[in-house]
This record gives structure tokens, sequence and C-alpha cells, in this order.
């Protein structure tokens, strides 16, 4: 007979979710859905009529982990739709932001799962604050490649946060020899370091992968072989920084791409039967609880080749490196990987940057309403914004961005494992909720129909 256990809010990611899990009696999943709790924020309607200059800052400020691909997305959008192409300087610099932002959200999401991991050789979980040895020198790394990261975002995009160098058309502003020199130097750095992580969190990860059991609120919860196992397929554009409809073989296609309403993917509504007050942070949902997913999704479902699909550290790893681990220890793993590859495709970028080229395109259109995307590679997948400017303004927008491509496919994810270690497989996912939430949902009539996310 099946169960109803409710997780909110969930914990140790960006933004706000819960879990709504049917389990049968021996606590395993047999359905989960994972969803936003977010309150919507209509980006979409806000960007109508604005200036293609003013609609990537509004973008990127749905995010404060990963503004620069928002930034980076929104302004290629207008880029594609107005046909303009960039001088080769200005995209070196925006590789440079690009893997920038990567390094700095990669290592801030190791501080974020290691506490589901243990010391290897030991039963002790993980403590990153810990000020004990070894966990912190690890923990010193962590933040030093993180101030590394955003450093250089800072040097190459004016900010490191919502930065305001990027423009339509290039950049503001070229990088002094100076400057180069000084993300040159911390790239070197940081280099021997994001080796070190990549192999210190690899030799956790697998750890817990031989693991039989893991400690939740004090219970012995087994763990499967195969946690966070999915059928799904994968989705990436480019292996580091993205694709445009502008490429001569473009890495993404809108025509592969469609939606589907919450209430054809989510459940209607639960009651919840099964709590457990000791589960951390709080204990679960009362019994009794109401719970609806279908209104409560806050987004809708895409889709790519009428699927759903897993974009991120993985799928890049899936289509471009001939990766082929499975589950959330692989989706970790993957993500370890791609460390030091931020810091070496900066360090080639940098080599090829001429200080005194052009970084702003001679002439910017204004544009006649053509459709123009981008899918950047931002550090949890594949980012896609939609655009069409005309005359300077925008008429349509739309944002896909990697949380929500991962919804869906993480809730099949969930299937098979204990409720307990739901959370351990969404994390996997680096979730950042918040730019998910950007969608009022409305049926054929017009009629808003997740009004419970509004009132």
């Amino acid at each position: 007979m099946s169960k109803v256990v409710e997780i909110s809010p969930t914990t140790r990611h960006e933004g706000h979710s819960k879990l709504v899990l049917k389990v049968d009696d021996a606590g395993i999943i047999e359905r989960g859905d994972w969803l936003s709790i977010t309150p919507v924020r209509g980006v979409e309607k806000l960007a109508i009529n604005k200036t293609m200059d003013q609609v990537p800052k509004i973008a990127s400020r749905v995010c404060g982990i990963c503004p620069i691909a928002h930034t980076l997305a929104g302004i290629e959008s207008m880029e594609g739709s107005i046909r303009c192409e960039i001088p080769r300087d200005a995209k070196l610099l925006r590789i440079v932001l690009q893997c920038a932002n990567r390094l700095h959200s990669h290592a801030l999401h190791n501080i974020l799962t290691l506490p589901d991991m243990y010391i290897p050789g030991t039963d002790k979980k993980i403590n990153p604050f810990s000020a004990e040895e070894p966990v912190r020198s690890h923990a010193k790394r962590i933040v030093r490649l993180r101030e590394i990261g955003q450093t250089i975002g800072e040097i190459a995009g004016g900010e490191a946060v919502h930065p305001s160098n990027p423009r339509v058309g290039g950049l503001y502003k070229a990088c002094t020899p100076r400057a180069v020199q000084k993300m040159y130097d911390l790239a070197k750095e940081g280099l021997p370091l994001a080796i070190e992580q990549m192999e210190f969190m690899i030799a956790v990860l697998r750890n817990f992968q031989r693991r039989d059991w893991t400690d939740v609120g004090g219970k012995q919860i087994p763990i499967p072989k195969d946690l966070g196992y999915h059928n799904q397929g994968y989705m990436a554009a480019h292996p580091m920084y993205g694709s445009t409809n502008l490429d001569e073989n473009p890495g993404w296609d809108p025509q592969r791409w469609t939606d589907v309403r919450p209430w054809d993917w989510y459940m209607g509504e639960v009651e919840v039967s099964l709590a457990d007050p000791s589960y951390p942070i709080g204990g679960t949902s009362p019994v009794g609880t109401k719970a609806n997913p279908q209104m409560e999704a806050c987004t809708g479902v895409p889709l790519y080749d009428g699927a759903p699909v897993e974009v991120g550290p993985r799928a890049r790893m899936v289509q471009f490196k001939n990766y082929d681990e499975k589950g959330t220890i692989g989706q970790q793993i993957a993500r370890s990987m791609e460390l030091p590859d931020c810091l070496y495709t900066i360090i080639n970028a940098l080599d090829e940057y001429n200080p005194s080229g052009k970084v702003l395109a001679d002439y910017i259109p204004q544009g006649d309403g053509s459709l123009g995307w981008a899918a950047n590679e931002a550090p949890r997948g594949c980012d896609v914004h939609l655009a069409k400017v005309k005359d300077g303004r925008v008429l349509w927008y739309e944002m896909l961005v990697p949380t929500t491509w991962n919804f869906p496919t993480c809730s099949r994810a969930l299937t098979g494992a204990p409720w307990q270690l739901a959370e351990v497989i969404v994390r996997g996912y680096d979730p950042c909720v918040s730019c998910a939430t950007h969608m009022i949902v409305v049926d054929d009539d017009k009629r808003i129909v997740a009004q419970k996310l509004i009132q």
C-alpha cells in the first residue's frame, strides 16, 4: 500500500522547493514529484516592450549565483534576433567570464553536498565548516577557488555578480594588459588547486558509493547501487560555453523544444500519510497535510524531442567526452571533473586575447522581429533564452533555465530510492530553483491556473 511523505522545504540548494513522494511499505519511492515553492515572478512579461539592452539585466536578476550565464544568454539571444556578430576578442572575454562563474559555482556546490558524505575510512560525516583537519585544509581550498572565480569574473565582467561589462554587440570595455596578467596569474594559481579539489571530491564520492548505508536523522538508511538512476536523455549545446542561432552549426534547435503543462506531469492533490519528526531540518510534513503538485509546480515542463532531458555537467560529459556513469554519484563526479577544465579554458582564452582588439561591433541592428536564441552552458546546464526584437525593443522573451529542464528528470530519478535519500538525489543536480520559477501557468482561456502561487 502506498503512503505519501512530503519534505518541505528541501535544503542546501539555491531557492525553495519541496518533494511529494509516494512510497511503499518499505519506504521505497514509487513516484517522486520535485517542484518549486518559490512564488512566480513573471520575468518574461517584464521583458515585453523593454529595450534589448535592458532585458538581459532584468533576466540576470533571477539569480545571484548564476547571473553571468543569464546575462550572456540574454544578450546573445538579442544578438541572435538582430543578427549581430560580435568581435573575436569580445567573445574570448565572454568565455573567460563564463568559466570564472562555473568555477565559483561548482566550488560552492561542494560546500552544499559535502555534509551528505563521509571522511574516507571513517563513519564520520563531513562538516565543511569544521576547524579540524583534514576538513579545514579542504574548506580553505574551496574558498580560494571561489575567490579566484569571483575575482576573474569581476575583472572581465565589471562585477562578479550581475556583470556590467557585457552588452548587446560585445562588451563596453576591453581588458588592459595589466588586467589580463592578473587574470592569468589567478588562473595559474587556481589550476593545481582545482585538480586537488577534483581528486578530493572524487575520493569522497567513491567512498560514499561503496558504503552500504548512510545515517539520516539517526537512522541507518541503505544506499542503493543505482541511486538516482533514470532513463531520460541528455541535452547540452557545447562542452564549455554554449551556442546560438548565429553559429554555422548550432548546438541547439528550438524546433525540438516543446512544453507541457504541470498537470500533465505532476500528481494531483494528495494527503500526507507518512511523517517522520526525526527527519533533519524540522521533520517532514505532518500527517493530513494537503499537497497539490500540479498547482505548485510553478513552471511548465520543457521537453526536447518530446521527452524530459537532463542538463548539466554529466550531460556535457555524455555529449562531448563519452562519459557514461549514471546516478547521483556519476553526476557529482562529472561536476568535479569540470573544475580544472574551467581554468584550462580561461588560460587558453587569455593566451589568444588581444588587449588592443575590438570588443564592440561596428554596427548594431535594431531588429525586425526575427527569432533569436542562445543556449548557454551555465554551471547547472543548458540555459536557453529566446527573444524577438524589433526596432530595439523586445516583443517576446522566454527563459528555459537548467533547473526547469531538470525538475521532471530528477523527479523520475527518485524512483526506487529510500525516501530519506531523496534530498541527496536532488542535491546532485545543484538546483537553482529561483531561476526556474518565472512563469505564470494559464489555460486555453488565459485563466491563471496556478492561482495559489500569486495570492
